[in-house]
């Protein structure tokens, strides 16, 4: 059965079984990573990643949106949002993985 998706485990296997490193090794460098990234995130600073492509935080206004069922004006309150933007390496591999 083939997985959807990568998780973390996933990640740290690849580095336990490429560089040797022990599995817990693995883990906290994953860990390590992953925190550093979430924190710059979390103070609203952009991550970019060569070769891989660049997350970055934008801050939403206040604005009026409508309820699809009813119909019905919304105030949708004002938020920061995370997008993710592939570089052009990784933008063709995945088109040429097809």
């Amino acid at each position: 059965m083939m997985k959807l998706s990568l998780i973390r485990a996933d990640i740290a296997e690849a580095i336990y079984q490429k560089i040797g490193l022990s599995r817990n090794e693995s883990a906290d460098i994953v860990g390590t990573i992953l925190d550093e990234i979430s924190n710059k995130l979390e103070s609203g600073k952009n991550v970019k990643i060569t070769s891989f492509g660049s997350f970055t935080v934008r801050n939403k206004n206040e604005r009026m949106g409508r309820n699809p069922k009813t119909g019905q004006e919304v105030a949708i309150t004002p938020r920061r949002v995370l997008s993710f933007r592939p570089s052009h390496i990784l933008r063709d591999k995945v088109n040429d993985s097809d």
